[in-house]
């Protein structure tokens, strides 16, 4: 009996061993990245006759700019199943030109979607276990303002998206919710 779609990406994501490759010598851990996902799922997508397609777009919400990436697994018949994963992309961070920031925001963002495809959890990767900057700081949102209302609004943005990005005032808030209410 041919196995189903459904059952062939089960078998994948369970037999999918994706080691930590890579070693951050300065907080001393080992970590996964995405091509290190990559070289360990290939084999078993063959297996099990499946393709992957791993797609980037750049968007912006309410003036912040993300990597939207988009992981696809798919079979002869066309059925598939896709998942994506979002990563901000700090055009001004220090030490990388702007172009390795739009690179190391979609390799994030691809591992992530690829660890939600195939069901890889990280709990005990890199990002959760971090500890080399043991300050805490606060977290501080940039103030929305009426230059990001305007873009706001060109976006489309719901009020959820811009609550999550900006500290917003009430009253700005519902002119906001007045204006996309319409």
């Amino acid at each position: 009996m041919e196995l189903t779609f459904q059952e062939r990406l089960i078998k994948v994501q369970s037999e999918l061993k994706a080691p930590k490759g890579q070693f951050n010598s300065f907080g001393k851990y080992k970590y996964r990245n995405c091509e290190d996902i990559l070289e360990a799922v290939k084999p078993l997508l063959t297996k099990y006759g499946l393709a992957l397609m791993l797609t980037d777009s750049i968007e912006e919400v309410a003036g912040v700019l993300f990597v939207n990436a988009k992981a696809k697994v798919w079979d002869s018949e066309g059925t598939s199943v896709e998942v994506t994963a979002q990563a901000g992309i700090d055009p001004d961070k220090k030490g990388m030109d702007i172009s390795q920031t739009f690179g190391s925001a979609s390799s994030y963002a691809r591992k992530y979607a690829l660890n939600g495809l195939f069901l890889i959890d990280d709990t005990k990767d890199a990002d959760a276990t971090n500890t080399h900057d043991t300050t805490t700081k606060p977290v501080t949102k940039p103030i929305f303002t009426p230059d990001n209302f305007q873009k706001a609004k060109a976006a489309k943005a719901t009020i959820e998206m811009i609550k999550k990005n900006y500290t917003i005032s009430p009253t700005i808030e519902k002119e906001y919710l007045e204006y996309i209410n319409k």
